[in-house]
């Protein structure tokens, strides 16, 4: 085992299995994968995964104290063991953020929670405000990493030729060699989502591990190196790929379905409701200038900024942050 997953394990709580899973209805042939763990009786602690299109981990469990916590995972529209998958061509316009937070108040009104703290990181923390915002008062608090607020200059930064690229301009021409040539100077995300949506499948393949290796790659401090995968592993990553980068394009070409800055001008709603802001200071995925405009704007944040993490949640220093966040929410009143 490394040091850094030794580091982990000793932060992190122990891993548990859920004592609940269902698939739950919520309209327009949508099921979606809900997994309950730790406390039924706990205070109920709703976990947004990041993306879109990123599905949920047996790991993410761990970041809660199972014996406070009713520990709730899903799998929003069209990713991980939700149906129908974007891998299989699911319908894309019935993938979109109002119905993302509808699908959050469905699943809290089916499991029956007054209020629950909301955990979210990276597409995560997006959500997660967009929900909090839509219905404050189901909200206890936030624990928000890796702030993502969809705006134009952050997609531009990191997917078209912004600012990402000259800190790892190795891998960004690894991202950008899948686009034909004469295109390499336009909008890469509108260019992805017609390879990734078109009639050549290879090519649709190609574009999606493009997409995702370059995220994959960038969101550590220290770029891991790549494990070899068995064909089976091989398979299941590259039907990741096809969803993650399907979903996830197709919320950036449509801006994420909100209007420029809604978050950071809709921030008011939050008043009262208290959050932590957990950053990687040299997060080049979601720069540290959105968590810095997010905390102004919301004075009942408490930001706090890792010296030595980039953007992932499972980097040493960012996964205490999180654990003592959630750890420090144990005695509010739910």
């Amino acid at each position: 085992m490394s040091t850094r997953a030794q580091q982990l394990d000793e932060i992190l709580y122990p891993a548990i299995e859920p004592y609940r899973i269902e698939l739950l209805e919520v309209g327009e042939g949508q099921q979606l994968y809900i997994e309950q763990s730790g406390n039924p009786q706990g205070r109920p602690v709703v976990f947004v995964h990041g993306g879109p299109g990123g599905g949920t981990s047996p790991w993410q469990r761990r970041y809660f104290d199972p014996e406070v916590y009713r520990i709730i995972l899903f799998d929003q529209r069209g990713c991980g063991q939700s149906t129908p998958s974007a891998a299989d061509g699911a319908d894309l316009s019935l993938i979109d953020t109002p119905r993302l937070v509808a699908d959050l108040e469905r699943i809290r009104e089916h499991l029956d929670v007054v209020r629950w703290l909301v955990f979210g990181g990276s597409w995560g923390s997006t959500l997660s405000l967009a929900y909090a915002e839509a219905h404050p008062d189901r909200v206890v608090g936030l624990v928000l990493r890796g702030i993502f607020l969809l705006r134009r200059w952050e997609l531009d930064w990191y997917y078209n030729r912004g600012g990402a690229q000259n800190i790892f301009p190795d891998l960004f021409d690894r991202y950008e060699s899948v686009l034909p040539v004469a295109e390499r100077d336009g909008d890469h995300i509108a260019t992805f989502h017609r390879l990734l949506n078109g009639q050549d499948a290879p090519l649709a393949q190609d574009a999606a591990l493009a997409w995702t290796e370059w995220e994959s790659h960038t969101s550590h401090l220290l770029v891991p190196d790549d494990a070899p995968l068995s064909s089976a592993e091989l398979a299941e990553h590259r039907r990741f790929a096809l969803t993650f980068a399907r979903i996830e394009n197709h919320f950036f070409v449509n801006g994420g379905f909100m209007r420029e800055n809604q978050l950071i001008e809709d921030a008011g709603k939050l008043a009262g409701i208290p959050g932590v802001i957990v950053q990687g200071r040299y997060d080049v995925v979601c720069p540290a200038r959105s968590a810095w405009e997010l905390h102004q704007a919301w004075p009942d944040s408490q930001l706090l900024i890792t010296p030595d993490a980039g953007h992932a949640s499972n980097e040493v220093g960012t996964a205490r942050s999180l654990v003592e966040a959630t750890d420090g929410f144990r005695e509010f009143s739910f």
